[in-house]
């Protein structure tokens, strides 16, 4: 199925997007941009140029994803979540081009009105709550909250928080590698 872009949106020339992805009202993709399949872009989106995106990506209303950051596959971005692009920005100090690569790994969810400061990787299916600023790398299945992000616990794959026997609802079940590092117990 070829990508729906609807009418009010404006797509520059140099773009990639995949079949079956969505582009509702009032979005706007910059040149270089590559969006994956499957995809969908609420209203009022802005995709930067150069960004990549992969496939299964859903972007709700109201979110800039600015040049530097990378989202992999199956990420949620939630209503107005912010990424930066300059960690000491000046408006007579332009930085063309020199921009603090950020990171979205596979699977993880940013909630609505948070801030992902750029130059950090938010890990695997990593959970960052509502309203919070992520100012460092968040580890595979973190749940993150707060003003800064700081960690709360494990979240599962299917996204239920982790208990103590880190075992989830869902049949999964984790372990801990290192204070950091949780994996799967196949």
């Amino acid at each position: 199925m070829k990508p729906y872009i609807h009418r009010s949106s404006y797509v520059d020339d140099n773009v990639t997007i995949g079949n079956g992805t969505k582009i509702w009202h009032f979005c706007h993709i910059q040149t270089g941009a590559s969006i994956g399949q499957d995809c969908s872009f609420g209203q009022n989106v802005n995709v930067g140029n150069n960004v990549r995106i992969g496939n299964g990506v859903r972007v709700q209303n109201n979110v800039s994803i600015y040049e530097g950051v990378e989202i992999e596959d199956d990420v949620f971005l939630g209503p107005s979540c912010v990424f930066t692009n300059v960690l000491t920005p000046r408006a007579n100090f332009p930085v063309h081009g020199q921009y603090a690569r950020t990171l979205i790994r596979r699977g993880a969810s940013l909630g609505a009105n948070c801030t992902i400061v750029c130059g950090n990787t938010v890990g695997r299916h990593a959970m960052v709550g509502a309203g919070s600023v992520v100012t460092a790398n968040v580890p595979d299945h973190a749940l993150v909250i707060g003003v800064p992000a700081r960690q709360l616990g494990w979240v599962c794959e299917c996204g239920k928080r982790l208990g103590d026997t880190l075992a989830c609802t869902c049949g999964r079940r984790y372990r801990l590698v290192d204070p950091d590092t949780l994996e799967e117990v196949r």
